[in-house]
């Protein structure tokens, strides 16, 4: 059930977000600044293709030990940076792809997925 789900998806909509976060992770890749999140560019390129059957963990449920303020300070000035380059771009086509999933009755499912 998931890989025909996976499939649908893909197909309805999901190739659009996969694409986003491929672009979002090449452009990483290019802006050095925001090298420390081509990692994570990467893993949710992967969750965009195949979102059924995949759970997204936060580093600090894995690893409660390696929390640090310093890198929690980094990081939310690192999260202003990303959400002013790549974030909201993102977020819109999430947006679009989730309104255009449930505008049917049978895909509703993976529409409340991209929010």
């Amino acid at each position: 059930m998931r890989t025909l789900l996976n499939i649908l998806n893909f197909i309805f909509g999901g190739f659009f977000t996969t694409l986003a976060w491929l672009l979002a992770t090449l452009l990483s890749v290019l802006l050095i600044i925001s090298w420390p999140f081509t990692r994570a560019c990467w893993e949710i390129t992967k969750l965009s293709l195949v979102t059924f059957g995949n759970t997204a963990l936060h580093v600090d449920e894995l690893y409660p030990e390696r929390r640090s303020g310093l890198l929690n300070a980094g990081g939310t000035l690192l999260n202003v940076f990303w959400f002013l380059v790549f974030g909201w771009w993102l977020c819109l086509s999430h947006i679009l792809t989730g309104i255009a999933q449930c505008c049917t009755l049978i895909w509703h499912p993976p529409g409340y997925r991209q929010f």
